[in-house]
C-alpha cells in the first residue's frame, strides 16, 4: 500500500521515497508519495521526480490495488531507487481551493434545495458539478452560490478526521452523493469546514476558507430528468 502523505498534509510539496515495483518502464509504485492520485472528482496532481541526477515528469497519478501508480514521461527508474518527489504546486493549490469550494455549495444545495451530488470533476481554471434537482433556474443557483459566498466569507477553519464507517453515518449529512460511498469502506475520512458543513471525503483542502476566495457560475445546463449541471470558477 502507498502511503499517501498528501491526505496527512495537503500543503506538504515535496518528499523522498523508494521505488517499490516499476509495473512498467514508465509506471513507478513509490512506498509513499506526496502526489495526489486521481479520484472522487479530483484530477492527480503533476510534477515531477529525481532520482540519481536524472529528472522524470509526473504526467498522472493513478490509484490501482491500494497503490499509488507514477505514469512518467520516460523510462530510467528501476526498482530499489532512491527518489525525491515534487508537485506542482500552484495547480495543487487551485484544486485546494476548489475542492474547498465545492464542500461548501454541496452543503448549502443540501440545506437549502434538498439537492444531493450526482457528480463532479475539478479543475484548475472551472469545476463541474452535477445535482439532483427537478426545479432549476438562474435566480435560484444565484441565491444558492450568494449563500455559499457568506458561509466563505466566515474564514472558517477546515479540519480532517477519521471515523468508524458505522459512526460516520450516523452524522446527518454526512454523505452528499446521490450514490452513497460503497459499503468496502471501512474507515472514513471526515472533512470538517467548522460550523459550516461535515463530509466523507478522500482528496485534498485549504486550512481556511479564507483562502478560496468567491465562487461564480459560469454555465448551467439540463442533463436529463432531475439532472442539472453548472460549471464555476474562483476569483479572488
Amino acid at each position: 500500500m502507498t502511503k499517501l502523505l498528501c491526505l496527512e498534509d495537503s500543503y506538504l510539496k515535496k518528499c523522498t521515497a523508494k521505488v517499490e515495483k516499476m509495473l512498467s518502464p514508465t509506471e513507478a509504485v513509490l512506498d509513499q508519495t506526496v502526489f495526489y492520485p486521481r479520484g472522487g472528482g479530483q484530477p492527480s496532481d503533476t510534477g515531477k521526480i529525481t532520482s540519481g541526477g536524472q529528472e522524470f515528469a509526473v504526467l498522472e497519478v493513478a490509484k490501482k490495488d491500494g497503490q499509488a501508480v507514477h505514469k512518467l514521461d520516460k523510462a530510467g527508474l528501476a526498482d530499489g531507487a532512491e527518489v525525491e518527489c515534487e508537485i506542482n504546486w500552484e495547480r495543487r493549490y487551485k484544486l485546494m481551493r476548489s475542492h474547498t469550494a465545492a464542500h461548501i455549495l454541496a452543503s448549502v444545495m443540501a440545506r437549502e434545495a434538498n439537492a444531493l451530488i450526482t457528480g463532479n470533476q475539478l479543475d484548475t481554471d472551472k469545476t463541474r458539478f452535477d445535482f439532483a434537482l427537478p426545479d432549476f433556474d438562474r435566480a435560484l443557483m444565484d441565491r444558492m452560490v450568494e449563500s455559499a459566498n457568506r458561509e466563505i466569507g466566515k474564514n472558517a477553519d477546515v479540519k480532517v478526521s477519521s471515523l468508524p464507517r458505522d459512526e460516520a453515518l450516523k452524522i446527518p449529512g454526512i454523505v452528499k452523493l446521490a450514490a452513497a460511498l460503497p459499503p468496502n469502506i471501512p474507515i472514513f475520512r471526515i472533512v470538517e469546514i467548522v460550523g459550516i458543513d461535515m463530509q466523507a471525503d478522500g482528496g485534498t483542502h485549504v486550512k481556511n476558507t479564507s483562502e478560496i476566495g468567491k465562487i461564480s457560475v459560469t454555465k448551467m445546463e439540463n442533463k436529463g430528468k432531475d439532472n442539472r449541471r453548472i460549471y464555476f470558477e474562483l476569483s479572488a
